[in-house]
């Protein structure tokens, strides 16, 4: 068990990173619900968890997918996918 911040992993650009979790959906809509927060109210997000943390700032626009799939067991796949966000800037013209 990590004690305390600093001892967490933090997942930084230039490494790939997948995990996936099966919530139940209060669980879900709790997260969505911090998530949609965090995008509304900045342009950084982070997401914590107990071993490892992952900030993003993001940049525009954010694409959302939604996609329904009505045959055989029904599901419904919402997908958000945010772009990085760049500190770079144009260079100067004389």
């Amino acid at each position: 068990m990590v004690d305390s911040d600093s001892e967490r992993s933090v997942i930084r650009a230039g490494r790939d990173f997948e995990q996936a979790y099966r919530l139940d959906a209060s669980e879900a809509g709790e997260f969505l619900v911090a998530i949609g927060e965090q995008l509304r109210d900045g342009d950084e997000l982070t997401i914590v968890e107990e071993e490892w943390e992952l900030p993003f700032a993001f940049g525009e626009p954010v694409e959302l997918e939604i996609e329904f799939e009505g045959t055989g067991d029904p599901t419904l796949e919402l997908e958000v996918e945010l772009p990085g966000r760049t500190d770079e800037r144009a260079p100067g013209v004389e």
